[in-house]
């Protein structure tokens, strides 16, 4: 399967065609190949901080505590859910935030255990992450890029999963094609409630996202998702903590008492939402 096919240059949009080790567009932009096979998208001009996304270190923690397939029910969750008359074979499929590439890989050889090939794109700003990703599955294109901005053309894919990220509707529209899908799942209420409870002093209320729904989608399903598991070393903890937000979030005190735990049993609340991009007539203006 070709990779890094029918991306567009980031700079001025025009496309981008492969020779050898690199992409090129016709205005002479060029941008090289990894050893592992990546593309780095996201131009100097584009980036907000040095080394923007989760760090070297905040990749490897949360490349440990995925690979212990805590998490799993929540690939479970997506594959369940997962509108039947969208089952398409060669479907293209963007992760836009794959981080390092646990979800796109596991859903990919689900679907695959049925038949169902999908032509495979997985966008995050951290180099740290994609570069960690591209290790796990040299058949999917792997770019460093931004949500904001995605190096593709128009209608490029049939779905956009975000899975704890930073969605950007504007440009998952434009890239879906007609009547594609779109993914989003976030946390809900009680999502780590344990923990929380022990690094802050009160929790905050929960706030819905996009309650007034999203413009230019239709919501198809929504769905909660419910499980627990349990971290039964200091190190595996820490792992965890340092994926979330709240290892920037919490006070000094709330990470002290974090570090006396041993063990701990944690509830995961997710929240699944389906959407599906409207028809072109029906996009407001």
């Amino acid at each position: 399967m070709l990779t890094l096919e029918n991306l567009s240059c980031p700079i001025d949009a025009t496309p981008l065609r492969r020779e050898q080790r690199s992409l090129k567009c016709e205005q002479g932009h060029s941008f090289d190949l990894a050893k592992t096979g990546y593309v780095n998208l996201l131009p100097v001009q584009n980036k907000r901080s040095k080394d923007p996304g989760d760090s070297k270190e905040m990749v490897a923690s949360r490349q440990s505590f995925l690979n212990q397939n805590h998490y799993f029910p929540i690939v479970q969750a997506v594959l369940d859910s997962w509108p039947k008359s969208h089952f398409l074979k060669g479907m293209r499929v963007l992760d836009a935030g794959c981080g390092e590439g646990y979800y796109l890989d596991e859903i990919s050889q689900a679907l695959s255990n049925q038949n169902i090939q999908m032509e495979r794109c997985g966008l995050d700003i951290s180099k740290w992450a994609i570069a960690a990703a591209s290790k796990r599955d040299k058949t999917v294109s792997w770019i460093v890029g931004s949500n904001a901005s995605l190096p593709v053309p128009d209608e490029r894919f049939d779905l956009v999963l975000c899975l704890f990220g930073f969605p950007v509707f504007t440009e998952f529209s434009r890239v879906l094609s007609d009547n594609g899908l779109m993914l989003l799942v976030e946390s809900g209420p009680e999502h780590l409630i344990e923990l929380r409870e022990i690094l802050y002093p009160s929790i905050h209320e929960y706030k819905q996202t996009f309650s007034d729904g999203v413009s230019g989608f239709d919501l198809v399903l929504e769905q909660a998702e419910t499980f627990t598991f349990s971290l039964d070393s200091q190190e595996k903890i820490q792992n965890l903590l340092s994926m979330t937000p709240h290892i920037h979030k919490a006070s000094y005190e709330g990470r002290e008492a974090v570090q006396q735990l041993e063990s701990i049993i944690l509830t995961a609340d997710i929240k699944l939402r389906w959407y599906q991009k409207q028809a072109k007539e029906m996009n407001h203006v």
